[in-house]
């Protein structure tokens, strides 16, 4: 797995401190003798879409630089409930500090990635295309981005710096929409997204030069006016209160894309567990 811009190797000792403070595994060290060794099976306990597996060897690797590791699926892959995952073999004490770290990691992103899936299923055939937002937990947006696209969506803007998102309170503050996107166009900023949520500011904003056009909490009737008029000239993004029961009369409208801030924000936890027996 390789993520543009995370370091893996820093956020697995991170973590790592995080649950070992400076005390160490005390259950451990004091029930499991140093010698002792296990074998693992980490598994699904539900269908889901595997995400995270490359950070989930990497926790047991840092703490047993010897452990096997015989990877049985690959992020982005569909399992029934049931799957094995991956099956190590190696020392007991390394093996049951790292497992909870471990398991947090690929419980959190395969839970993205599942429900992800889900919006993007939602949607096949409609030509519309998913994305995510910044509603990230703080610290691990690369992964919970990289997470959506193991479920088949792709990412909206990774952080502030690359692209413009003029939402209502810079049009607030900056007067009008037209005004707001004059702005960031004279300071050379290639890509606007201007946020509007009334068919009367879309002439204006085009007029002044925005490149994608984000159809803010809009009805189904208004997302499809927009997109007649919109008529092709930009991308169109639908937003706002989207979910499961909604996407797909937002979808047939005709937008471009369509973005869901839940996928991140409010993923459950995928059902995946460890289970250990002595080698």
């Amino acid at each position: 797995m390789d993520i543009a811009g995370f370091d893996t190797a820093a956020f697995v000792r991170s973590t790592l401190a995080e649950d070992l403070g400076e005390a160490g595994d005390i259950t451990s060290a004091s029930v499991i003798p140093a010698s002792a060794r296990f074998n693992g099976a980490m598994d699904s306990r539900d269908a889901i879409v595997v995400a995270g597996l490359d950070i989930a060897a990497a926790f047991f690797r840092t703490l047993d630089p010897d452990v096997e590791i015989d990877m049985r699926a690959a992020d982005g892959d569909r399992v029934s409930a049931g799957t094995d995952l991956m099956r190590l073999s190696g020392l007991a004490r390394a093996m049951l500090t790292a497992e909870r770290s471990a398991l947090n990691t690929v419980q959190h992103l395969s839970g993205i990635a599942t429900l992800t899936r889900r919006y993007v299923d939602a949607i096949a055939g409609t030509g519309a295309i998913l994305l995510d937002t910044r509603k990230t937990i703080p610290g691990l947006r690369l992964l919970e981005k990289y997470a959506v696209r193991m479920g088949g969506a792709q990412n909206h803007r990774m952080g502030l710096w690359d692209a413009a998102m003029i939402k209502d309170n810079h049009v607030a503050v900056a007067g009008s929409v037209a005004e707001a996107v004059r702005r960031a166009k004279d300071a050379g900023i290639a890509g606007i997204i201007l946020e509007v949520d009334r068919i009367e500011q879309i002439e204006p904003g085009l007029a002044a030069g925005a490149t994608h056009l984000l159809l803010d909490n809009m009805s189904v009737a208004d997302i499809r006016a927009a997109v007649s008029l919109v008529a092709g000239r930009v991308p169109t993004e639908a937003s706002g209160g989207v979910n499961l029961d909604t996407i797909r009369g937002i979808a047939e409208t005709g937008v471009t894309y369509v973005s869901v801030g839940r996928i991140t924000q409010s993923a459950p936890a995928a059902d995946i567990g460890l289970d250990l027996a002595r080698a």
